[in-house]
C-alpha cells in the first residue's frame, strides 16, 4: 500500500516553485531537497542520509541508507536546471561501484528515477518522471511515495519495477510471439475471416503493428518455440528379493 505523502508535499510545494522562480543555486537547492527527504519521505537526517558521498571522479550528492545498505543515490541539480538523462553522471558511477540499482535525479520539482543494471557494462532505464509544477499532485505523489522510507523497507519499489518490467515490450513480446499464442490468433482469424494464414506471416504482421521505438525494445522478430521435453528413460521395476531358504547343515542331516 503506497504511503500518502500528499499533505507534506503540498506544504513544501510553494517553496519549490519559489526556488525555481528565484533560480536558487545548487547548494541551496540541496538543502531544500534534504528537507524533502526528511519531511516528505521521512528519512532520518542523522542515520539515513549521507551527504557529499565521495567517488573516484567526484561525488554523489546524497546516499540514502537503511541500516548499512545504500538503497538509492540522489543527484541534485539547481532548482532552475532542466533535468536531462546525462545528469545521472556522478551518481551512476557511484551506483556501479556499489552495485546500487536506483538513482534519483531531482531539482526539487522534477523527479527522475532510474533503474540500473550491471550485466554488460552499466545500463539505465527511466522508471518514472514527474514534475510537481505540471503534473497532478495525487499522481505525482503516488510515484514519489515509492521512495518513502517505509516503501523502500517493504520492498515496494522492487515490486513496482518487477511489474513494470513484466509489462514491458520485451516481456510482452516473449509471451505474444510463441507458437501456441500465434496458433490461437490464427485460429480466431480463420473463424472470423475464413482465411488461413501462415504462422510466420501472422507474427510479422503483428510485429509491424508496433512503432519503431517499441520494435527496437522488442528486438528482431522471432517465433519462440517451446522446447519438447525429452522422454524419461523407462526403468524396469526392481525385482523382488528372493526369499531366503533355510538350509540344514550336512552334520544335522546325517544325524537324521
Amino acid at each position: 500500500m503506497p504511503q500518502d505523502i500528499r499533505r507534506p508535499l503540498r506544504k513544501i510545494l510553494p517553496h519549490l516553485i519559489e526556488a525555481k522562480k528565484g533560480n536558487l543555486n545548487e547548494a541551496d537547492t540541496c538543502t531544500l531537497i534534504c528537507e524533502m527527504l526528511e519531511s516528505v519521505l521521512e528519512y532520518d537526517p542523522l542515520c539515513d542520509i549521507s551527504r557529499e558521498v565521495a567517488i573516484k571522479e567526484g561525488r554523489a550528492d546524497f546516499a540514502i541508507r537503511l541500516g548499512s545498505a545504500v538503497k538509492f543515490i540522489v543527484e541534485a541539480k539547481a532548482a532552475g536546471v532542466t533535468l536531462r538523462a546525462r545528469h545521472i553522471g556522478q551518481a551512476e558511477r557511484y551506483a556501479a561501484e556499489g552495485n546500487i540499482p536506483w538513482v534519483l535525479v531531482t531539482n526539487g520539482l522534477g523527479w527522475h528515477l532510474y533503474h540500473l543494471t550491471f550485466d554488460e557494462g552499466v545500463e539505465y532505464e527511466m522508471v518514472f518522471s514527474v514534475d510537481l509544477e505540471v503534473d497532478e499532485l495525487p499522481k505525482a505523489a503516488e510515484f514519489i511515495s515509492l521512495l518513502h522510507k517505509k516503501s523502500i523497507s517493504k520492498g515496494e519499489l522492487d515490486v513496482f519495477w518487477d511489474k513494470r518490467a513484466a509489462l514491458g515490450p520485451a516481456s510482452l513480446a516473449k509471451a505474444l510471439f510463441t507458437e501456441e499464442m500465434l496458433r490461437r490468433v490464427r485460429r480466431e482469424i480463420r473463424r472470423r475471416e475464413g482465411v488461413l494464414i501462415d504462422h510466420e506471416e501472422l507474427g510479422r504482421a503483428i510485429h509491424d503493428m508496433f512503432s519503431i521505438e517499441v520494435r527496437e525494445k522488442i528486438g528482431p522478430f522471432k517465433i519462440i518455440k517451446r522446447r519438447k521435453r525429452r522422454p524419461q528413460p523407462v526403468t524396469a521395476p526392481a525385482a523382488a528379493p528372493t526369499p531366503a531358504v533355510a538350509t540344514v547343515p550336512a552334520k544335522d542331516q546325517a544325524t537324521r
